[in-house]
């Protein structure tokens, strides 16, 4: 598989990531079970076969179930840990946590920062992480505190690389005044079904329109060297499978995308993941389906390049519309 260096670091990651979320699907505190072991190596495996070598992981997957999942294979494989990018998230705190009256919220002071990486560490029996991104935006957050906590954790070799998830051109900007390393990774929702930080950079000046705090988001990213991660890039399986189970609103996008798995002799999910890969940010798609087979056929983007007309039409159906 092609690869893409992170700019400002030593990280040569391949262009398609591997998402651990669903490693485990129970969100609850019950232990791990042998199946989920099982499915766990089985999956990794075939991803590390298709040339994959970043996993993207975060505290609260699976209340930390994922992690622990990942983590238990790495310590049953010695040499594996040196061989891949790891890279983890934290930020968001569930409801009742650490109160029963505590609400669901987002949480970027120092000392839960350092503390959930500390947790992410033990789950995955590794002393450290390749990258560590802010999971969703913090209200309250004082950019102080977070630099505080990335000095500490870079300082202990806790962590290596420091990055965002979910993040606006603007929210970056203001973390990157006060912190010290630089932000390479932002992982944001996109797909040919979420392209809305593709589409408002053709819209913003069109007649009903508005200029959201999103704009520029992509741009800004290129600008400043910033990898661009997409979660959910095959749009949660709403364009494969069977058409007459598709939405009646998606099929005009679904056709489209079926046409052209036909021209490429490749599958439905292999196209959505090559659309992502045209786009000329060099876009990462971070797949992550827990099925062996649909990972292999994902990964069979890595071959195909999309025409100009080809994505194009692609672009057109899922907007509904043509271009301005």
């Amino acid at each position: 598989m092609k690869t893409y260096r992170i700019a400002g670091t030593d990280l040569e990651v391949s262009r398609i990531a591997l998402g651990c979320m669903h490693l485990s699907r129970i969100w609850d505190d019950a232990p791990t079970t042998a199946e989920e072991q099982r499915n766990t190596q089985a999956l990794v495996e075939t991803a590390l076969a298709q040339g994959i070598n970043l996993f993207d992981h975060a505290d609260i997957y699976a209340r930390g179930k994922s992690e622990a999942l990942f983590g238990d294979l790495l310590r049953r494989t010695p040499g594996l840990r040196d061989g891949i990018v790891l890279q983890s998230k934290c930020g968001i705190r569930f409801a009742g946590s650490p109160d029963p009256d505590s609400p669901g919220r987002y949480d970027f002071s120092r000392r839960h920062i350092v503390e959930s990486v500390e947790g992410s560490l033990r789950r995955l029996h590794t002393d450290r992480l390749d990258l560590l991104l802010l999971h969703r935006p913090d209200p309250l957050m004082e950019p102080a505190e977070v630099a505080a906590a990335f000095d500490d954790l870079q300082r202990a070799g806790k962590v290596r690389h420091f990055g965002v998830s979910n993040h606006t051109a603007a929210q970056i900007s203001l973390l990157r005044n006060s912190v010290r390393q630089p932000l390479v990774v932002n992982q944001v929702e996109l797909s040919l079904l979420h392209h809305a930080l593709i589409d408002e950079g053709i819209v913003f000046n069109q007649h009903g329109t508005s200029y959201t705090a999103s704009a520029g988001t992509l741009d800004y990213c290129r600008e400043h060297d910033i990898l661009l991660q997409a979660w959910s890039p095959l749009a949660t399986g709403r364009l494969g499978g069977d058409a007459s189970n598709i939405e009646p609103v998606l099929r005009p996008v679904a056709e489209a995308v079926g046409e052209l798995a036909k021209r490429h002799g490749c599958s439905a999910e292999a196209i959505l993941v090559a659309w992502l890969l045209r786009h000329p940010a060099g876009i990462q798609p971070i797949v992550g389906t827990t099925n062996p087979q649909r990972l292999v056929a994902s990964c069979a983007a890595d071959g195909i390049e999309l025409g100009r007309e080809e994505w194009y039409v692609l672009f057109t159906a899922a907007r509904g519309h043509r271009v301005p």
